[in-house]
Formats: C-alpha cells, structure tokens, sequence
C-alpha cells in the first residue's frame, strides 16, 4: 500500500504551474543563450535606430512618411522573433527530417527569380516580387537550407555510429547538394550571396571533420572558377566596376566609386564620439546611397562614431563566440556543423559589410546581420538564432 499523500485540493501529485514550469532550472528558459539573444535584440534595436536616421529625410523612399522604414523594419524584428520561437519549439532535430521539402521549395523560389517574377534592385535580379510592394530574397533561405542539408547528410553515418568522419562519397554529394542553389544564384548574378555560400560550404566541412584535402581542393577550384566566370563575361558590367573601383579607390570617385567614397567619409567624418544621433551631415545631405541597408553602417560611424561603430562590432563578436561555443559544446556532430555553418555565414558577411564600407573589402551587396533593413534578411537571422538556441536547449540523445 502507498504511503504517499496527496492535497485535499484534487487528486494525484501537485502539478507545477505553467509559469513553475518555465523558470524551472531545467526549462528551455533557463537553457537559452541569453548572450547571444540579448546580443541580437540589441544590434536590431541600434539597427531601428540607423535605420530611421538614413530614411526619415528621404522622401523620394519613404512615401512622405518619416517613420514608414521604421515601422516594417520593426515588424520585420517582430516576425523575425516569432520564427525564432517556432524553431526553437521545433528543434533542429526536427527539421531534420523537413530539410529536403526546405531545400527544394528555396531552390524553387531561386528559380521564380529568373522568371518575369523577379525584381531587379540595384542591378542585380535577386527579388521575388510578390505585390504590395513586398519582395523576398530566397538567397537568404538557402543560407539556411545549405547548412541544414550538408549538415543532415555530413552527420547521417557519424550519428549513427558507423563512422569517425564522413567519408569521401558522403562529401561529394553534400558539395552536389550546395552546388546547385549556388549555381542558380549565380545565374541572378547576386555576387555576395555566392560568396557568402562558399563561405558556408567550407566551415561546414571543416567543422564536420571531413579529409582536409577537400577543403584545399575547393579552395584550389573555387579560385579557378573565379577566373572562368571573369574570362567568360559572366559577371555584370556593375560588379566588374565594383571589383575595378576595390583596386583603386581613386577610380571614377564620382561614378563607381562614389558609394565607397561617401561611406569612408561619413564614417571619418564621426570621429571618436560621433556627430549625435541624427546629427549626421552626409546622412541628412543624403549623401551615401543604400544608407538603410547595405551601408547603413556609415550611419553608425557618423552619427555615434569608433564608440558607437566599436559597440556594434563588439555585439557581433559577442554572439559569433557564443555560437562558436554552442558549436563545440554539441552532444552530435548534426547540431555541431550547423552552428558552425551559422558561425561562417555571419562572420564573413559582418566582415564584409563593415569591410566594404571602411573601403577593405569590395562592394558585394550584402546587409549587415540584424542591423540593415530588409525583411528576407531579418527572417533569416532570427531563424539562424532559433537554430543555436535549439542546439543549446535540446536534451543530449540518450546513448543506445
């Protein structure tokens, strides 16, 4: 007979509270990356910021509304935060199994991209217009699709048990499974986002412990393709201009080089401290184009100067670490290499944002993580938090 005594108020064991449940020191709350989210939340907040300081005189963009940018840059942040929340409850286990219908639906919408439903912006066809004045980039949610394929197949066999490291077959079709979106992506020509893949593809390879040699063999392939897509005229006549312009600043500063040159002197402009917030005369003059997405981070260095600059350089930094800490600490090698595919991906795009920027890397197109406008790209970075959050939070599998 049990001894065991329940309350008078209802029948069986006392049941936690809902909110019990949450702050239990074993919930996913108390498991979260609170680095990484906090860090997150506080670049898109700066971002709303700049944002509103680029676009509020430019009536040519904003529809004659000061806070028309600011209001969907703040609705981008909030479904942004939704989809981080629904990953997190999915898990990238999950996912797992959902990768192939993930990875076959954005690929699709890359190709819709080359039909009469894409857009071009800023000379490059990378949009999916879909009315309302609304537009995706899908080159976002392949990042994504990327990491999660060659992750799934890179770890299938490690998972398993049945091997140390991927084998050379197992390799072989991962790099078939990126080359396709890539290609596709290339067809656009969205540069950038070709780079930013590439990018992926190898922290992803080194991060799954695959034969270095595949590493320095793509290494070795991906400098050849350079030169083939040059000599072949496959780029469009802006990039070559954009590379040209890289190699020497003095070119055509009026012309080709003109964004770069603007954004090296608003940046310089800011000083130690910065002009104040909204305070900025090249950002008021309307003087950098794109300020709001792709060089929104010459509104940071003009208006809150190397601090301001310094802080969101140091965020960034905060939140790689945290995931590249997730990406050692992963009980699998599935949630390793995607954490270390995320880790690739916004590393190299900060850099090259800010680089571009400062006049260190060529202009490429892409925005900076959780601070430029721009709702696909917003998306896609809250689901990349889901994603480490996941890994963190998740239970290790129990050993068979």
């Amino acid at each position: 007979m049990s001894t065991r005594s329940y309350p008078l108020t209802g029948y069986g064991p006392r049941r936690r509270s809902a909110w019990s449940r949450l702050t239990a020191r074993d919930s996913v709350v108390w498991r979260l990356d609170w680095l990484i989210l906090l860090s997150a939340l506080a670049l898109s907040v700066i971002g709303s910021i700049l944002v509103y300081s680029a676009t509020r005189n430019r009536t040519e963009l904003n529809q004659g509304d000061p806070y028309y940018f600011l209001l969907r840059h703040v609705i981008f942040l909030l479904v942004g935060f939704a989809l981080m929340g629904v990953t997190i409850w999915l898990g990238h286990r999950r996912l797992r199994g959902a990768v192939p219908v993930m990875y076959g639906l954005s690929v699709f919408l890359a190709v819709l991209v080359l039909t009469p439903l894409g857009a071009t912006i800023n000379g490059s066809r990378a949009w999916l217009n879909l009315g309302g004045g609304f537009t995706i980039q899908p080159a976002e949610f392949i990042k994504i699709t990327v990491i999660l394929g060659m992750a799934m197949m890179l770890a299938a066999k490690v998972d398993a048990g049945d091997r140390a490291y991927p084998d050379h077959r197992t390799v072989l079709n991962a790099l078939g499974m990126a080359a396709l979106p890539i290609a596709v992506i290339l067809l656009m020509p969205d540069l950038g986002s070709v780079m930013v893949l590439v990018i992926i593809v190898l922290g992803v390879l080194l991060a799954s412990g695959a034969s270095n040699r595949w590493v320095l063999g793509l290494i070795l392939a991906g400098t050849g393709g350079a030169i083939l897509v040059w000599a072949l005229g496959v780029l469009d006549e802006y990039q070559i201009n954009r590379f040209a312009a890289f190699a020497n600043p003095a070119l055509d500063p009026s012309g080709v080089g003109y964004n770069t040159n603007q954004a090296r002197i608003a940046i310089g402009s800011g000083g130690l401290t910065g002009k104040g917030l909204f305070e900025g005369t090249q950002t008021t003059g309307q003087f950098v184009p794109e300020q709001q997405t792709d060089f929104v981070f010459s509104v940071a260095g003009e208006e809150l100067g190397f601090v301001g600059g310094g802080l969101i350089i140091l965020l960034l930094g905060v939140l790689i670490w945290r995931a590249c800490r997730i990406a050692r600490e992963s009980s699998e090698l599935y949630g390793t290499v995607v954490a270390a595919g995320i880790v690739s991906w916004f590393a190299f795009q900060a850099f090259e944002n800010i680089g571009m920027a400062l006049g260190i890397m060529p202009v490429a197109g892409l925005p900076l993580p959780f601070v430029s406008y721009g709702g696909t790209s917003m998306f896609a970075v809250w689901i990349a938090v889901g994603l480490l959050q996941s890994i963190r939070t998740q239970k290790p599998i129990a050993a068979p």
